[in-house]
């Protein structure tokens, strides 16, 4: 179980929230796999941001998936302006783990992007991914324009359908448009384990499939 007060489960009131601070955190702004910004402007490329449990192994799922420009991770969903890992990590700041991923339609739909998201962890656990446990580590998809968000349904439908044959309860993803402030985590965060090789990952699926022939591309 990773970070400090891992037991919250209850995403705090706004007016509980830390009050964070109004610069953002310092980011070394190149991606240490491939060499592309982490944060700027993409044209033609499309971005959504994605929580999946730890952002340390979720983000390298990503990275790896061909036609994604670049990848980052921060911390989305909650109340707390530019917050810190430790504060996050606290439960009091509403947020989740996420990784931004920006990827090129032409090389790699918006379906395999969100299959690839399903499949690489259990979207049925509230509050917690494994042994992961609090608020920080919820699942949810963050969307950045109205097509994205339709597709996002569309496809928890019909990944829960998958889910129910296979014994799973109900998905508890967050799916939201417009996709709410994102905020770059900390430097030693970004692509954590192509630095640190043996590092932490938690990351796991259930082992079902989530089917691609929908038409859920957007």
């Amino acid at each position: 179980m990773r970070g400090i007060g891992a037991f919250k489960q209850r995403l705090p009131a706004p007016e509980d929230a830390l009050p964070g601070r109004a610069e953002p955190l310092p980011l070394h702004n190149v991606h240490f796999v491939n060499g592309q910004p982490l944060r700027g402007q993409f044209p033609g490329m499309q971005t959504i941001d994605l929580g999946l449990g730890c952002f340390w192994g979720a983000e390298r799922r990503f990275w790896q998936l061909p036609g994604v420009v670049t990848t980052a991770v921060g911390y989305q969903g909650g109340y707390t302006p530019n917050p810190t890992y430790e504060e996050s990590c606290t439960g009091l700041t509403g947020h989740t783990e996420v990784v931004r991923v920006v990827f090129d339609p032409a090389r790699v739909s918006l379906a395999e992007v969100l299959a690839t998201f399903w499949e690489s962890h259990d979207p049925t656990q509230g509050m917690r991914q494994g042994n992961d446990v609090g608020t920080c580590y919820r699942s949810a998809i963050y969307c950045h324009s109205p097509e994205q968000f339709a597709a996002a349904r569309s496809s928890a439908a019909a990944y829960q359908q998958q889910l129910d044959a296979a014994g799973y309860g109900p998905i508890t993803t967050e799916i939201v448009h417009p996709a709410p402030p994102f905020y770059y985590a900390e430097d030693y965060h970004q692509q954590y384990l192509a630095k640190n090789p043996g590092g932490y990952c938690g990351l796991g699926g259930t082992g079902v499939s989530c089917p691609l022939g929908l038409d859920v591309d957007g």
